[in-house]
């Protein structure tokens, strides 16, 4: 207990799956955390939650557009404001939309580079000055197993990946170089079963379905991640037992990448 005490933590698309895991956990090891969401109503709850268990102020909820700069700006101060600075950011909102290079229009490609480019380069723009303030911190990218394997079936989704996991590496070099005390990994999941993954089926064009992962069927039988297992990793880069890993690209698969007999 308390692997994260007295540090502060922004936790974006905290209001349900992975960031509401994560949140979860990093209050639980003594984080104080700001959850933030287009989604108030369920955040809200998420945080009020972690309020009555881990005590008044230990949370807070900031309806947030990754996607807007001025968004990231009245999060980051009121961070500030709040606790007294920012140690750990974990940029995980995203959007998921079905999409080949022959259906993917150019208003998809946009609409998901927006939230899953955009967004995070904004958070880690911002987010790292206000580590500099700090003297140091931890920043965590939620990339995906599509930004390094081809899935044909999610062209702008695994590009916008790509883009996270390449900024990442970049980010790491600058704040190594510059001897910051800013680190900056990646954790790239498999298929995690969460409200954004469950409900994608049901909004892509019939008679698409099938086209989903037509995949290994001893991974799909051996289970999805659930979004605890992810949070796990998150809390270790968060921490300072992970104090010597920058621009690393940490796979969560289950294997998923190895050659099988």
């Amino acid at each position: 207990m308390g692997r994260v005490a007295g540090k502060v933590a922004i936790v974006t698309g905290a209001a349900s799956g992975v960031g509401k895991a994560d949140a979860e956990l990093l209050a639980r090891e003594g984080a104080k955390v700001v959850l933030t969401d287009v989604n108030a109503e369920a955040g809200r709850k998420v945080a009020a939650a972690l309020c009555a268990q881990h005590g008044s102020g230990s949370a807070l909820f900031l309806e947030h557009d990754i996607a807007s700069e001025n968004d990231w700006k009245t999060v980051i101060a009121t961070t500030e404001a709040e606790y007294g600075g920012l140690d750990i950011l974990v940029n995980n909102a995203a959007i998921l939309i079905y999409g080949n290079i022959e259906n993917t229009n150019l208003e998809v490609w946009q609409k998901i580079q927006r939230v899953n480019s955009d967004g995070y380069f904004l958070g880690c723009h911002h987010g790292l000055a206000a580590m500099k303030r700090r003297g140091g911190g931890s920043i965590v990218n939620m990339s995906s197993m599509a930004g390094i394997g081809g899935v044909g079936s999610f062209c702008a989704y695994s590009a916008s990946k790509g883009a996270v996991a390449a900024m990442t590496r970049s980010i790491a070099a600058h704040c190594r170089m510059n001897l910051y005390k800013i680190r900056c990994n990646s954790i790239h999941p498999d298929g995690i079963m969460t409200p954004m993954v469950s409900g994608l089926q049901a909004s892509m064009p019939k008679g698409q379905q099938s086209a989903v992962r037509p995949m290994d069927q001893k991974q799909l039988m051996a289970r999805f991640a659930k979004p605890e297992d992810i949070a796990n990793l998150v809390l270790f880069l968060a921490s300072d037992e992970s104090s010597f890993i920058n621009g690393a690209e940490m796979r969560i698969d289950n294997g998923y990448l190895m050659w099988a007999d």
